[in-house]
């Protein structure tokens, strides 16, 4: 975001309110909030108002990032940790892989499970239109016998 100009260099904006950042990212305040509340992001406080700086509006990004990937706050919240604590990103960087080398196994299982349904849906509606078709020839051979009579 772009707050001015100063001798011919643009400034960015260096801080954000909760309002700010809700809209910026389509979340609601609440959500943001929660986040707080689970330590995944610090803002500074301005008596009872909170203000981000750029470091909670890239966690705010991650964060909704990392849910998108199907990451769970508790591991969001460890990478961040690890980031906060590690003096290289080498550990943050070993674990991530780790982590979404986690998710993509889940996310292969969870397409093969889907692939199986698929099909005993496709089964199962196939059986379905072959009893309703010997249903309908029943219905309508009966109906030829009854117009007959």
């Amino acid at each position: 975001m772009i707050v001015g100009v100063n001798h011919n260099k643009i400034m960015e904006k260096t801080t954000y309110t909760i309002t700010e950042l809700a809209k910026e990212f389509d979340v609601t305040t609440r959500a943001i909030r929660f986040y707080e509340d689970q330590g995944l992001l610090t803002p500074l406080r301005e008596g009872r108002r909170r203000v981000y700086r750029k470091r909670d509006r890239v966690r705010l990004k991650l964060i909704l990032r990392g849910k998108r990937l199907g990451f769970s706050l508790g591991e969001i919240k460890e990478l961040f940790d690890l980031y906060d604590n590690a003096p290289s990103e080498i550990p943050q960087l070993q674990r991530f892989i780790n982590i979404l080398g986690e998710r993509k196994d889940i996310l292969e299982q969870q397409k093969q499970d889907i692939e199986v349904v698929l099909q005993e849906i496709t089964a199962v509606e196939r059986q379905c239109r072959d009893l309703l078709s010997e249903k309908e020839k029943a219905s309508a051979a009966r109906h030829r016998k009854t117009a007959k009579a």
